[in-house]
């Protein structure tokens, strides 16, 4: 009899909505279902915009006091037409509780985090770094052209690969990545995972390759209950040929990450996201009154 593989993925949505539709029923925040078996919740701005539920409240005024940070939250909600009610107001991808782009913000737009120096020290950056979202790392071609997709976040000397709930880390076809300048330089060509003409795990591919380009570290953040994306990141790593650039990628947990992390911001991750330090236990759903 075949294995069957865990659903990491299905199993932490499942997780996230519970938790979130807890959390905005008993505080009130205004907020949608999207459609189908498994409702996800959205979230929509109030007291005349300054807050918004997806966020801890001192993350998101620091969000909209900053011009670069704040157009962020200005990117459309790609599935909203099929997915979610009609509202006067547009749905934003950082709306939905789902969104590792709105986890990642909430933790490194606080006002504190990369003052801490557990922080500094877990992700190897300078204490003066200042967080860069949709970073364009322009991964040069052999044509000459670049590459204008974005890295979730540029912190200083280090390029972050931000997920929670994705399935994986994409996949691009063969020609496309082939057509990279330092792919055969970087990585075992043969030995890149592959599926159906595609390349597996396109996306550490793509920053690896950042890294290379650019003379960056890299560090993928993930959550501790998907091992599926773990298992990813080390099949990538053992392609990487140069010894020293494997030493400048690292993956991080955001279970590990939050240990060094200010107590409101930790207590805000455990009720929402079920995030906590490594060895404690998340609260439970049915504890997450206020």
């Amino acid at each position: 009899m075949a294995h069957q593989p865990v659903p990491y993925p299905a199993l932490l949505r499942r997780e996230l909505c519970l938790r979130n539709s807890e959390y905005a029923a008993s505080r009130k925040l205004p907020h949608a279902l999207s459609y189908g078996d498994l409702p996800i919740v959205v979230y929509e701005p109030f007291s005349a915009g300054r807050c918004h539920g997806n966020f801890v409240d001192a993350s998101y005024r620091a969000i909209l006091a900053q011009p670069g940070w704040k157009r962020r939250l200005e990117k459309v909600h790609t599935q909203a037409a099929r997915s979610l009610p009609k509202r006067e107001r547009v749905w934003r991808e950082l709306d939905s509780s789902m969104s590792s782009d709105a986890l990642l913000m909430n933790v490194f737009c606080y006002p504190t985090t990369l003052r801490n120096r557990n922080v500094q020290s877990l992700l190897g950056i300078g204490g003066a770094a200042v967080p860069e979202f949709g970073f364009k790392a322009r991964v040069p071609f052999l044509t000459g052209r670049t590459d204008r997709t974005e890295v979730d976040m540029k912190l200083g000397t280090l390029l972050v690969e931000s997920k929670l709930t994705e399935t994986d880390f994409q996949a691009a076809k063969a020609d496309l990545v082939d057509s990279y300048r330092d792919l055969q330089h970087v990585f075992d060509q043969e030995a890149l995972p592959r599926i159906v003409g595609c390349y597996s795990s396109y996306q550490l591919i793509r920053n690896v390759l950042a890294a290379q380009a650019l003379a960056l570290d890299f560090c993928v953040l993930l959550d501790a209950r998907r091992p599926d994306l773990r298992e990813n990141w080390f099949t990538i790593m053992s392609c990487v040929r140069d010894s020293a650039l494997k030493t400048r990628c690292k993956v991080l947990t955001w279970q590990e990450l939050s240990e060094a992390l200010p107590a409101e911001l930790q207590h805000f991750l455990d009720i929402k996201y079920g995030i906590v330090p490594p060895g404690q236990t998340p609260s439970a759903v049915g504890d997450l009154c206020p």
